[in-house]
Formats: structure tokens, sequence, C-alpha cells
């Protein structure tokens, strides 16, 4: 009987995506490295509605025991960060199944490397990868297929910016700060004249609640996933707005990423890091729902080829962990359910559809408003 697989269930992102799963009714396979923690999770989730939930050790130093996880027809959710690092064995494992994979990852590295490497082979196994299923990227794709539809087809160009209200710093559990750690020395990249394209330090300036916010550009999902479903496109653009007045900084820094990647012992200075960040922890802690104090803004931008702009829409959300929960348990659950559209590597409105899409995010949290 096909099921839903939780791998990573015990770590931040992991529970609350189990406890967004019960609330949806489902009662997913708790899957992780360590027994101990693993059974403590599924204790402090006994007595829900769906009863005692089981447990299995998996490992990804050890892909037999991923690929062990997962068997025709489930639903492989994988929170196991950072994902360029750790991250390939439970793509295999969907993979070699002819399973259907999400994950929550935000790495642009990773993101590639599921569009541009696992993809094709997936598609030849019946598999579906649909990866950074979350506040990564989920609601610029959402946005930005919205506006398309609204400008029509002399839309050439999309621009996607991300915006948090609130003390998203203090908000950053480990995994998203080693993976953040773990992104600085990565090639990121755009969608330029039709093709992806290296992409260093560029900023943009949008109107957000009716007040300008800077974002710096950030390799994502959309630029595999709108260009092929809009074939005018010849440019998409996605900027990360959480830097505020440093995102200039931010873009000259960024500018001369490949002369540092380039130095002897760079990238094992932040891998380091990164797994400092893991070891020692201080994450934030997980509030109750809706209380965390961080919102969520992302606006998408449609334009013709003179850079007129043709339409606009903007999305309204609560935390961003709590989102990339929800959407994932409803992803889930409607994989399991309804199955999606679609092998290979997919994108969101791929998977499931512009309108089911839709509705999806707004039982997560995340609704369409009218710019200010």
């Amino acid at each position: 009987m096909a099921r839903i697989v939780l791998f990573g269930a015990t770590g931040f992102t992991g529970r609350l995506t189990a406890e967004a799963l019960i609330r949806r009714g489902a009662r997913p396979l708790l899957a992780g490295r360590d027994q101990a923690r693993l059974t403590a999770l599924a204790d402090s989730l006994a007595g829900s509605p769906v009863g005692d939930l089981p447990i299995a050790v998996a490992d990804v130093g050890r892909p037999e025991s991923v690929r062990a996880l997962v068997t025709p027809g489930d639903v492989l959710i994988s929170t196991v960060g950072p994902f360029a690092r750790w991250g390939e064995a439970a793509v295999a494992a969907a993979t070699e199944a002819g399973a259907v994979y999400l994950d929550s990852t935000g790495e642009p590295t990773f993101i590639k490397r599921i569009f541009q490497r696992y993809g094709p082979a997936a598609a030849t196994r019946g598999a579906a990868l649909v990866t950074a299923f979350g506040y990564d990227y989920v609601p610029g794709n959402l946005a930005a297929a919205l506006a398309l539809r609204k400008a029509g087809a002399d839309a050439v160009r999309v621009d996607v910016g991300y915006f948090v209200g609130g003390d998203m710093a203090r908000r950053a559990s480990a995994g998203t700060r080693a993976s953040m750690l773990g992104m600085l020395l990565e090639p990121m990249y755009g969608f330029r004249e039709g093709r992806i394209v290296p992409e260093h330090g560029r900023t943009r300036r949008f109107l957000v609640d009716g007040r300008p916010r800077h974002g710096l550009s950030i390799g994502a999902t959309e630029h595999f996933t709108l260009p092929p479903a809009h074939p005018g496109l010849r440019e998409v653009n996605v900027y990360l707005g959480w830097l505020g007045r440093l995102t200039k900084v931010a873009g000259v820094l960024a500018r001369a990423t490949p002369v540092i990647a380039a130095l002897p012992g760079a990238r094992r200075v932040t891998e380091a890091l990164a797994d400092r960040v893991l070891r020692t922890g201080g994450g934030a802690a997980a509030p109750a729902a809706g209380v965390s104090g961080v919102s969520s803004r992302i606006v998408a931008e449609a334009y013709d080829a003179r850079g007129r702009r043709l339409s606009s829409v903007h999305l309204s959300g609560g935390d961003p962990y709590e989102f990339t929960a929800g959407v994932l348990a409803w992803a889930a659950t409607t994989a399991l359910a309804e199955g999606v559209r679609g092998t290979g590597a997919l994108g969101p409105v791929d998977a499931f559809g512009l309108d089911a899409l839709t509705r999806g995010c707004a039982a997560a949290g995340m609704t369409v408003r009218e710019p200010a």
C-alpha cells in the first residue's frame, strides 16, 4: 500500500511537516538517522487522530537504507539539508522506485542539479521530482504563473521578489543557516535570451505594501519551470529581499563570489562553518501556529518587450516555515490520493495545475491580494 515517507522527520522543518501531515489526516512513516530521536518524536505525536506513527532508521551515509524506505507509488518528502551535500540519496531512492519526490530545499545548486541531471533519469523510471516545494519557491511560481496568465502573449519577462516582515534572522533554523553558508560560494544563475546563464549580484527595487523594498538575484526553480510553460518568455528574474538596506552591499559581494570561491580551501571553510551550525543548533524554537511574528510577501511582475509592465500579482502569507510545512503536507496528500501531472523534474504548477496550486497555497496560508 502506497504511503507518505517523511525523511528528516526529526529536524526543525521535518517536525513541522509531520504535524501538518497529521492535521491533514495523513499517517506518515517518520524516517531519520537517529532511532532515539525518532522514537521521541513519535511518542510526542502519539494520541493524534491518525494513531501511532511508524518509524524507520535511514542515513544518507548508507544509501541502501534510504532506498529501503521507498516503494512504487509512495510519496517521499525530504527535509534533509544542506541538500547539495546530503540530498542525493533521497532523490536516487525516489527515482529508482518510480515514486513522487518532494523536498524543502532553497539551494540553487541543488535545484539546478535536479532539473539538469536527475530529471531525465527520473522520467525514464516514471518518477516525479518536485524540488523546492516550500516557501522556496512555490509562492513565486504561483505568483508568476498568475501574472503571466493576466499579461497574455505579449509577456517576455517576469520578475519575482520574495520579502519577509519581522525578525527572520532570529527565526531561521540551524538547517537554513547551514544551507545559506553552503550557498555563499556557489554560482548563481538567471534566465536570459531563452537560456540559463550565470548571475552574480543583480539587484532591483519592488514596491511592496506601498513602500520600496530591494532584492538580490538568486537561482530558483522559476528559471526552469516558467519558460517551458510560457514559450514567449525570454527573461526570468528571481530576487530575495530579506537583506533590506544591505542588499546593494550584498550585490557587490556576490559579484566577487567567483574569485573568492577559487581561493584554496574556501569551500572547506564554509562547509566547516555549516557543520558547526548544525552541531550547535541555534535554530528557532517552533512557536504555536501563527505566532512567530514573521510574515511573507511575494511579488511577480510581467513585462513586454518594451519594458512596459503588463501585470502584477502580490501574495500574502505568514511564517515561511509554517507555510513550507503546510504546503508540503498538502502536496504529499494530494499526490498520494490523485498523483501528479507528469514525470521527471516538475515545477509546482506542472505537477498540480495552477488552480489546484492556488487552493493548496491558500490552505497553507498564502493568498492572492491586491497590490497596495
